[in-house]
């Protein structure tokens, strides 16, 4: 099976990115080549490394800020995996992601999109497709029957990826590097969770691989707390569109543009722009796809 070529920019402050970064590690059908980190702490370069040591490759680590102030992780990786040292073994992102791009990889961002505006305003790197976790799709573009209850009727709402750096956002949108983008956004992936029936099915297959032995873990940590069910479940916004980047047909997608007012963005139908929204996905597919990591 050819791989797909895969460039990963995510964030450590949900644990859903760690998941995906597991997953892009593990899955048989990705070549992950890179990853780049926002803001991109020294405390996240570690967890980032970590990461790649428990399988066994070293791969280019790309940072936004190596001297940002925060931790900017979430303590239930320290619960998860342990503690881990600060490390400063990374360049900068908006480098790391014109070295690895081209037009045969897929570029997935699940973080606030200033490695990639920075890789924009610096350089001319190109990508095969972008896939972003972000962005929201309403009234107008998702027919009534798909719209999530707290989302009935809503064109625009609050997205915290594109929200966090509008700029680099629009910049994005607008870029010709980019000839396929794909947003993933939170009027589907808030119905993507992760809760104690996929925890079972993953427990069920977690001793085919190392990535689905390293997620149980970690997710079972999430899910108990001496053994006891903590109540949580886990929507996994990133995981799925890593597993849309690997699969598009899992998603069911409409032609769109993005735009945003006061902080919040929305989408109407524009065929043609070569920019694609979700607005329904196949659980099954989705779950197929993220079980072979």
């Amino acid at each position: 099976m050819e791989k797909i070529p895969v460039v990963f920019d995510m964030e450590t402050q949900d644990p859903d990115d760690y998941l995906t970064l597991i997953l892009l590690l593990g899955h048989p059908q990705v070549k992950l080549k890179a990853v780049t980190i926002t803001p991109g702490s020294s405390y996240q370069v570690g967890i980032v490394r970590r990461a790649l040591d428990c399988f066994g490759v070293q791969l280019p680590v790309g940072a936004y800020n190596i001297n940002h102030s925060k931790k900017c992780v979430s303590p239930w990786h320290y619960r998860a995996y342990g503690t881990v040292q600060p490390s400063y073994n990374a360049r900068p992102g908006y480098e790391v992601l014109a070295e690895n791009c081209d037009k045969d990889t897929i570029l997935i961002t699940g973080a606030p999109l200033k490695n990639i505006g920075m890789a924009i305003k610096n350089t001319s790197f190109v990508v095969k497709s972008l896939f972003a976790q972000g962005g929201f799709a309403g009234e107008g573009v998702v027919p009534r029957h798909l719209q999530i209850k707290k989302f009935n009727g809503k064109r625009m709402c609050a997205t915290f990826n594109l929200s966090s750096d509008p700029e680099s956002a629009l910049l994005a949108l607008e870029y010709s590097g980019f000839p396929h983008r794909y947003f993933v956004s939170k009027n589907v992936c808030h119905r993507v969770l992760y809760d104690v029936n996929m925890h079972n099915h993953i427990d069920k297959i977690r001793k085919k691989s190392n990535s689905l032995e390293v997620i149980w873990q970690g997710m079972n940590k999430y899910l108990y707390k001496n053994n006891k069910r903590s109540g949580k479940s886990k929507k996994l916004h990133d995981p799925l569109a890593a597993c849309c980047a690997i699969d598009s047909t899992i998603g069911s997608w409409v032609e769109v543009e993005l735009f945003t007012e006061k902080g919040l963005w929305g989408a109407r139908l524009s065929p043609g722009s070569n920019t694609k929204i979700i607005i329904d996905y196949d659980h099954n597919k989705f779950i197929d796809t993220f079980s072979k990591c």
